[in-house]
Order: structure tokens, then C-alpha cells, then sequence
């Protein structure tokens, strides 16, 4: 699990596109607070250290807010398509021992039985946990596992405090047999016969016999 990060946030009065756009380019990041009931809350936040924050996935924010410290958990990061910008972060305000439900990565570990692809179905499995004691990843390891082995939600180990929400029956990993080079080149060999076999058909159909002599009727 991530440390919480402390960062000071300047509260705003100003909105809109041009406003968002003036506190970017003072290399700042504007953000929205909101969350237990309470008006939501428009805030600048400093630029370097919010971005290396929310590299983490699931950042926890410590916010120094007009004298005022109030814990927030990162729910959206809207970047700038073409450049490393951050254009906006929604923050949900959070308590200490309060739940929240998480998508949390899932990463595979060790290598497979020879022979074997390892497939992940599912990038990340959502669940419960503390607020402030989010994992920050699960590992699967596959070391030496079969084709044919399914793992599934249920079977990933969870810390204590933490709860499975997805469904249990979830596949997340599946490790299937290799295709052998010989197999893929018999394949292929036979999609080109195929192919070739449809191309001859196809060239004889357009070509009817009588076509040409009605075409010379036309035209005379």
C-alpha cells in the first residue's frame, strides 16, 4: 500500500476553460473536490508533486486546505493526449477506517510450464479496503504452471481487511498451449490454398459464357 502524500491546495473562485487553462500554465493542476454530502470544492493543486502522487494508482492525498487538513482519494486523472500534462483531477473526500471500493491491478509473476502463453483476461479485480490501506497491486504467480490453468478471481490472495467485490468466478489469467512453428506454417499453407481455391472460383463466375458476345451485340 501507498504512503498518504501531504500537499498543499490553493481553494478557487475562478472556472471555466480559460481559467483552467491560466493555472496550467502556471504549472499547476486544477481539481474538484467532492464526496460525503458536502459542496463540492475547487482547488489548484501544485504540479510537480501532484503528478509523481498520482503515479500511484488509488493516491491517497493529505490536503492542507486553508489551515484545514482533509484526506482525499484520487478518482480520475484526465490527461492531455499529446503532452505530459495533467488537465484535471477529481478527488473524493475520504475519512480515516472508512471503505471504499477499488479496481486494484493484478500483474503475473514466474514463468510458465514450456510451450505455454499466459493471457490476462482481466488487467484488475476490484475490492474493498480501508481508505487509507489500499493495495497497491496483487501478483499471480505462474511458475511452472500447465496449459489449461485458469485462475480465477477468487483464488488471488487478498491482505487482511481487504474484500473481494468482483465476481469470484472472474477469469483473470489463462494459460493456453503454444502454437508450434510447424503448425502455424500449416496453417497458414492451408489459408492460402483456401484463399487460392476461392480466387479461381470466383474468377470463373464472373466470366459466363455469352458475355462477350452479348457485350459486341451491345455495342453494335
Amino acid at each position: 500500500m501507498a504512503d498518504t502524500v501531504q500537499i498543499t491546495a490553493e481553494q478557487r473562485t475562478e472556472f471555466g476553460k480559460g481559467a483552467a487553462r491560466r493555472i496550467r500554465r502556471a504549472r499547476k493542476i486544477p481539481a474538484v473536490l467532492y464526496g460525503h454530502g458536502s459542496d463540492p470544492i475547487h482547488l489548484t493543486l501544485p504540479g510537480h508533486e501532484t503528478m509523481m502522487a498520482v503515479k500511484t494508482a488509488n493516491a491517497v492525498l493529505g490536503l492542507r486546505i486553508d489551515g484545514k487538513e482533509q484526506l482525499a482519494l484520487v478518482k480520475d486523472v484526465q490527461r492531455d493526449m499529446l503532452k505530459p500534462v495533467i488537465e484535471h483531477i477529481d478527488l473524493v473526500l475520504i475519512r480515516r477506517g472508512e471503505k471504499v471500493v477499488v479496481d486494484v491491478a493484478v500483474s503475473t509473476t514466474g514463468q510458465a510450464a514450456p510451450d505455454t502463453l499466459v493471457n490476462m483476461e482481466s488487467q484488475t479485480i476490484q475490492v474493498q479496503a480501508e481508505a487509507t490501506h489500499i493495495p497497491t497491486g496483487f501478483e499471480v504467480s505462474v511458475e511452472g504452471l500447465p496449459a489449461g490453468t485458469q485462475i480465477l478471481a477468487a483464488q488471488i490472495e487478498l491482505p487482511d481487511g481487504v474484500e473481494l467485490v468482483t465476481e469470484p468466478e472472474t477469469l483473470i489469467v489463462n494459460i493456453s498451449a503454444a502454437i508450434s512453428a510447424e503448425a502455424l506454417e500449416a496453417d497458414l499453407a492451408e489459408a492460402e490454398a483456401d484463399a487460392g481455391g476461392a480466387g479461381g472460383a470466383g474468377a470463373t463466375a464472373e466470366a459466363p459464357a455469352g458475355d462477350g458476345e452479348a457485350k459486341e451485340g451491345a455495342e453494335a
